[in-house]
C-alpha cells in the first residue's frame, strides 16, 4: 500500500465514510460551513498529523473519542487558537451507518489536473462495526463489556470463526399443546362427601376413663399407665379399622368463617391426613390447613405413656429395616402394651393412636403431612410460636396452621432430623446442611445462638421421579426444537453450564438433559446433596462429606471429589453447582477434552464471566472458551402464574484477540410477550456437528425433525417416567430407523 493509499485509508476510517473508487473529493475550503457532513478533502503531501491539525482535531482528541464502535462522535473541538472551529468542523462527525434526514449534497467534480484535489482510491476492506466500547484513560483502557455477540463483529468473524452455520430448521408442533400434567383437584370437596356423611364416634376410652377418674384425687407423678397394673387376660385380636364400617378418622366439614372461603380439599396421606386450602378475602391470602385425626385429652395422655413404654421395649433402629416391617413391629408393640394393661379401644381410637405412633417414630412428626404433599416444594420453620410456611406449586407461598409452641419440642425435632441424616448438631456447631431419607435437602439451626426466634429449618423437597425432557416440553420450559438441539449437543460431547437465579430450574434442567447421554457412557456426578438421578448403569454418584471434628479432618469437598473423578476416566462429569476452587479444575478438565455439565447462580453470560473470573472461583478468561453452551433459566410470571422458562441458549465461540472479549452466539431466545421460544437461524455447534459427521444441511434438518417427533410422541403418550424415557432414547440411539417407523405410524398414521 502506498503512502497515498494509507493516507486515504486513515482519513476514511477516521470519518467512517465510504467513498466509491475514483470518486473525486469535495472542493471548498475547510471550515467553510458549506454542506455539513461532507468529506473534507485531503492535501497532497500532507501526513495524517498535519491533516488533523488543519481541521482542528489533535491526536489526543482522537484518542479521547470512543474507539472500536465505528461511531466517531466528536463535538465542540477547539482550533489551535483556542476558538471553536467552523460549522463544517465543529459539527458532530457522521455516524457510520446512521440515517440522516437530509443527505449530504455531492460536490461537483473537479478537474483532474488540480494537484490538491486528487481523488484517493478506496482500498479499504469491507467495513465492520464492533459493538464493544472502550473508554481510554491516560494510563490503560477500561473495558466496559466482557461479552459480545458474533453478529456485532460482522465480517471480522470470518477471521476467527468458521463460515456458514446459518440455515433454517423446521420446528415441529403436533396437536394442541395443552397442559397434560396440570394440577388436578384430587380428593376435593366433592370427593369427600362420602367421608362427611358419617360422623366421628365420640366414645371415650372405657377402662382408661374409669381408671383416670379413680386416681384423679391421688397425689404423685407419672403417667396414666404407671397407675395401672398389668393384668393377665386372654389376648383378643384387635378389630381392624374400616372406613366404610367405622366412619372417617378426619372431620372434613368446613365451618365457614367471616370472609374466608374454601378453595379445595385433597388427601395427602389417606385416610389420615388431608389438606384444605382457604382464601381470606380480607387479607387476600391463601391458608394451608392440615386436617388430621384429633386426639381427646385422654387419648393424648395414653399416647404419651405408650410412647414411653415403646422406648423401654424397642431397641432397634427403624432406619435399618424396611418401612413395612418397621410399621408392623411398631403396630404389634403398641397392641401388646394396650393389651397388657387391659385397655379397651374402639377401632377408630386405636387407629388414631397408631397413626400418632407412626408420625413419631417412622414419620416426620408435625410436618409429616407436608412431606406427603407432592405439591409442596419448600417447608420453612422460622422459630417458636411462628406459623410454618410452605411453597405450593400452584398457590405459591402460604401460611399453615402448624405451630411449634415450645422451644423444647422444636429443638428436639431439629436434633432428631440431624440424627436421622447421620449428622450432628449442637450449640457448639448450631448450623447444619443435610439430606433427608427421601432425598430432600434441609438446612437447620439449633437454639438462639444464630437465630433469635429459636431453632429453624428449611426443607427443599424433590420429586421421587426426576423431571424428564417430556415434562420440560409439556410445561413449555423448553421448546421441542431447543430440546432436540440439546439432544444433539449432549450426544456430540458439548459442555454446558445452566445458569439462573434461585428456584429457576437449573438442576432440574440439568437432570433432564442428562438423559440424552449415551446409554453406556461412563458418568460421574458430584454434589453436596443428592439431587441428580440417572437411569444409566455406568454411573458413579459422588457426595461431599463434612469433617469429623472442628479441625477439618476427614472433610471431602467438591474439589477433592473432582480430582478423584478425573482419575476415573469419565466421559461425562456433572457438578451440582460450581461455587469454589473446583471451578478452575472443572475448566481445566474441559480444556483437556472432558465433557462437563454444571449449574451456577447467574442471570447472563456476562454475569457468569464475572463470577468465574473473580474470587473464589478465579478462572482465567482464556479458559472460558473451552465451554460450548450456556443455558440461562428464569422464573417469571405470566397471567398471574409463576412459570420457569429457558431464557436463552447461547454458544461460546471464541475469544476476540483484539479485545479479549468472549464471542457468543444466541441460538434460542424466549419472548415473554408471546411466551414462545424461537430459533435465531444460526448455530455454530450444529455446524461443527455437521462437519464432524459429514452431514449436509438437509441431513441435519431431517435429524432434528426426527428427534422433535420422538419428543412430541412421548409428550402425547404421556411417557414421563425417567426410566421409560431413557429406554426410548436408547432405542432411538441403537435403531433410529426402526424407532421412527413405529413413532411416525402412531403420529401420522403412516404404515
Amino acid at each position: 500500500m502506498t503512502a497515498e493509499d494509507k493516507k486515504g485509508l486513515s482519513i476514511r476510517n477516521l470519518f467512517g465514510k465510504k467513498k466509491a473508487d475514483g470518486a473525486p473529493a469535495k472542493s471548498g475550503k475547510e471550515g467553510s460551513g458549506e454542506e455539513k457532513g461532507a468529506p473534507i478533502p485531503a492535501v497532497e503531501g500532507e501526513d495524517l498529523d498535519g491533516f488533523m491539525k488543519r481541521i482542528g482535531l489533535s491526536l489526543d482528541n482522537k484518542k479521547g473519542s470512543q474507539s472500536g464502535t465505528g461511531r466517531n462522535a466528536v463535538s465542540a473541538r477547539q482550533t489551535d487558537e483556542g476558538e471553536p472551529a467552523g460549522d463544517g468542523v465543529n459539527a458532530t462527525l457522521p455516524d457510520a451507518g446512521a440515517v440522516t434526514d437530509t443527505p449530504p449534497t455531492r460536490a461537483p467534480p473537479q478537474s483532474s489536473h488540480d494537484p490538491k484535489l486528487e481523488a484517493v482510491p478506496d482500498h479499504r476492506p469491507p467495513r465492520f462495526e464492533p459493538a464493544k466500547k472502550t473508554v481510554w484513560s491516560e494510563k490503560k483502557p477500561v473495558l466496559e463489556e466482557t461479552v459480545i455477540s458474533v453478529d456485532q463483529i460482522n465480517d471480522l468473524s470470518g477471521l476467527i470463526l468458521p463460515k456458514g452455520a446459518t440455515f433454517q430448521i423446521e420446528e415441529i408442533k403436533i396437536q394442541d399443546r395443552s397442559n397434560i400434567f396440570s394440577f388436578k383437584r384430587e380428593g376435593g370437596a366433592a370427593a369427600g362427601k362420602d367421608l362427611q356423611k358419617a360422623d366421628l364416634l365420640d366414645a371415650g376410652i372405657k377402662k382408661v376413663s374409669e381408671a383416670a377418674s379413680e386416681v384423679q384425687e391421688e397425689a404423685g407423678k407419672g403417667g396414666l399407665l404407671s397407675r395401672l397394673n398389668p393384668i393377665n387376660v386372654i389376648r383378643k385380636v384387635p378389630l381392624e379399622y374400616n372406613p366404610r364400617t367405622h366412619g372417617p378418622l378426619v372431620d372434613l366439614t368446613f365451618r365457614p368463617r367471616p370472609g374466608v372461603e374454601q378453595t379445595e380439599v385433597y388427601p395427602v396421606n389417606e385416610p389420615y391426613a388431608y389438606v384444605r386450602i382457604t382464601y381470606d378475602n380480607a387479607t387476600h391470602e391463601y391458608l394451608y390447613e392440615v386436617l388430621e385425626p384429633k386426639l381427646t385429652p385422654a387419648e393424648v395422655d395414653l399416647f404419651r405413656d405408650i410412647k414411653e413404654r415403646i422406648f423401654e421395649r424397642l431397641d432397634i433402629n427403624t432406619q435399618n429395616v424396611l418401612e413395612e416391617i418397621a410399621k408392623k413391629t411398631l403396630r404389634d408393640v403398641t397392641d401388646d402394651i394396650i393389651h397388657d394393661y387391659g385397655i379397651s379401644l374402639t377401632p377408630v381410637q386405636r387407629e388414631k393412636i397408631l397413626y400418632a405412633m407412626y408420625k413419631e417414630f417412622l414419620g416426620n412428626g408435625m410436618i409429616d403431612p407436608l412431606m406427603h404433599d407432592r405439591y409442596i416444594e419448600d417447608i420453612s420453620c422460622d422459630g417458636v410460636n411462628a406459623n410454618l410456611f410452605v411453597y405450593h406449586n400452584r398457590y405459591e407461598s402460604m401460611r399453615t396452621n402448624l405451630i411449634y409452641k415450645s422451644s423444647d419440642e422444636l429443638d428436639s425435632f431439629v436434633t432428631k432430623l440431624a440424627q436421622r441424616a447421620g449428622k450432628y448438631i449442637s450449640i457448639a456447631e448450631p448450623m447444619l446442611d443435610a439430606t433427608m431419607s427421601d432425598g430432600s435437602r434441609i438446612q437447620m439451626t439449633l437454639g438462639t445462638e444464630v437465630t433469635a426466634h429459636g431453632s429453624t429449618y428449611t426443607i427443599r423437597k424433590f420429586k421421587d421421579e426426576p423431571i424428564t425432557p417430556t415434562d420440560l416440553i409439556e410445561w413449555r420450559t423448553f421448546s421441542p426444537l431447543s430440546i432436540a438441539f440439546f439432544w444433539m449437543a449432549v450426544e456430540s460431547g458439548k459442555s454446558c453450564i445452566f445458569a439462573g437465579g434461585t428456584a429457576s430450574g437449573k438442576t432440574t434442567s440439568l437432570n433432564a438433559i442428562s438423559l440424552f447421554m449415551p446409554p453406556l457412557a461412563k458418568i460421574v456426578t458430584l454434589e453436596d446433596t443428592r439431587e441428580l438421578k440417572l437411569p444409566h448403569p455406568n454411573w458413579i454418584p459422588s457426595i461431599t462429606r463434612t469433617s469429623f471434628d472442628t479441625s477439618g479432618k476427614g472433610e471431602i469437598d467438591m474439589y477433592e471429589l473432582l480430582r478423584a473423578a478425573l482419575r476415573q476416566r469419565p466421559e461425562y462429569i456433572l457438578v451440582g453447582e460450581v461455587r469454589g476452587k473446583e471451578a478452575l479444575t472443572l475448566f481445566q478438565a474441559m480444556s483437556t477434552g472432558h465433557v462437563t455439565y454444571s449449574t451456577i447462580h447467574a442471570d447472563s453470560v456476562a454475569s457468569i464471566v464475572h463470577r468465574l473470573e473473580n474470587p473464589p472461583l478465579n478462572v482465567p478468561r482464556n479458559m472460558l472458551s473451552a465451554l460450548d453452551l450456556v443455558s440461562v433459566q428464569v422464573q417469571a410470571r405470566i397471567g398471574g402464574q409463576r412459570i420457569r422458562r429457558n431464557k436463552q441458549i447461547i454458544e461460546i465461540l471464541d475469544i476476540d484477540p483484539r479485545t479479549n472479549e468472549l464471542i457468543t452466539n444466541e441460538v434460542f431466545r424466549w419472548h415473554p410477550a408471546t411466551d414462545e421460544i424461537t430459533y435465531s437461524g444460526k448455530s455454530y455447534v450444529l455446524e461443527e456437528i455437521m462437519e464432524s459427521r459429514g452431514w449436509d444441511e438437509e441431513r441435519m434438518r431431517e435429524e432434528l425433525k426426527m428427534r422433535q417427533e420422538v419428543l412430541e410422541w412421548m409428550r402425547i403418550k404421556k411417557i414421563r417416567n425417567f426410566r421409560d424415557v431413557g429406554n426410548i432414547l436408547v432405542q432411538y440411539y441403537r435403531d433410529p430407523a426402526g424407532t421412527m417407523e413405529k413413532i411416525r405410524a402412531e403420529l401420522y398414521g403412516e404404515a
